[in-house]
């Protein structure tokens, strides 16, 4: 783990950035963008603070950081909805490329990645949700999803659903049965489609492959998707806390302007009550995040596991929960398409469902 007054350090850091540069009236132009993000701002993110290299090694000329640094800045994306290319390129296209174990595909791709120049894809889901391979309890989720492509070769065929950066992304690997494929996003065979979400904050996209020429990079399938899920729960985790946090501090904020009976409304007691809930609901989902933060570079265990579960399961409910509230307490202007809360909402929403969840309760038998 990374020193926390570094974590502290990086964290201010990012904020001041996204202060300044990433206000709602940049996420409005986001959201309508074609690139689905600010490409401004992830320059100013990588040139600035050196988000995408903190999780590469130096080796692969990165910083050579835990991957818990990177996770600091996905907390500080929440806060704001902004949706760069960290979560899908920067720490699950990393990990991805990282786990085959393949030293020449890392030197040659995670420089780009390092800098911000290239972006990276995984493609690991077919319709029905996202792979869990034969990894076990550890890893399954909810639902029969399996491998989305096949591999004939050096070619793929098949159609890969709900990815992250899919769009624009320059390099796509994809997870097959065979292991972890390179492919270049332009090349014949490949084609890419926006697809329409709840949470226009995030854009995601399907990718058919037609006999598309790859690359084959290696590794366990199974061990490649047990990671990215450990890593992706992780991270929306880490994710979920700062959106809970900003939705918090957003209607604390409110509370005390806003003015009923000649009284600001966050002077009535039953509101009062009500976001302490919102407050033990954000700190119980940091802890939990945290943990399994901490778990992450620690060997896979009924311990471990238990953290990432609770963690995935209990992010989840707070953020859904925060929100409603921020919601709520808000009144009709909350409902309104100028106001963000809707946005939060729909990201809370949305996250619940992405990168699927554990397929069984958290409760253990004696």
């Amino acid at each position: 783990m990374t020193d926390t007054a570094e974590l502290q350090e990086l964290a201010a850091t990012v904020r001041a950035v996204l202060t300044r540069h990433g206000d709602r009236a940049a996420l409005r132009r986001a959201i309508d963008s074609e690139l689905g993000y600010d490409e401004r701002l992830w320059h100013l993110l990588c040139e600035q603070v050196g988000v995408a290299a903190l999780a590469i090694p130096e080796e692969f000329g990165g910083v050579g950081a835990d991957i818990d640094t990177a996770l600091v800045v996905i907390e500080e994306l929440g806060r704001t909805l902004h949706n760069p290319p960290m979560l899908g390129s920067a720490v699950l296209g990393v990990q991805a490329l990282l786990a085959t174990g393949d030293a020449d595909a890392a030197r040659r791709l995670l420089p780009g990645v390092a800098e911000g120049t290239r972006t990276l894809a995984v493609c690991w889901a077919d319709d029905k949700g996202w792979a869990t391979g034969s990894a076990g309890s550890a890893s399954a989720a909810r639902g029969p999803a399996g491998y989305a492509v096949r591999a004939d070769g050096d070619a793929l065929t098949g159609t890969a659903h709900y990815v992250l950066d899919g769009a624009n992304a320059h390099t796509l690997l994809v997870v097959t049965a065979d292991g972890l494929y390179e492919i270049d996003a332009t090349a014949p065979g490949v084609t890419r489609t926006v697809v329409r979400t709840m949470d226009p904050t995030r854009r995601l996209s399907t990718v058919a492959l037609d006999r598309a020429a790859a690359t084959r990079l290696g590794g366990d399938a199974d061990a490649i998707t047990a990671r990215l899920r450990a890593v992706a729960w992780t991270a929306l985790a880490a994710e979920q806390v700062g959106a809970s946090d900003q939705c918090l501090d957003t209607t604390v904020e409110y509370s005390k302007s806003r003015v009923q009976f000649g009284r600001p409304i966050g002077s009535f007691q039953a509101l009062k009550h009500r976001m302490a809930d919102m407050y033990v609901l954000v700190e119980s989902a940091r802890s939990a995040a945290y943990a399994a933060i901490a778990d992450l570079d620690r060997p896979v265990s009924a311990e471990t596991t238990l953290d990432l579960e609770s963690a995935r399961i209990h992010c989840s409910h707070a953020f859904r929960s925060v929100v409603s509230e921020t919601v709520q307490m808000h009144g009709g202007i909350a409902i309104t398409w100028e106001h963000d809360a809707h946005l939060y909402f729909k990201r809370a929403h949305g996250d619940a469902e992405l990168f699927g969840m554990p397929g069984r309760p958290l409760a253990r038998p004696a």
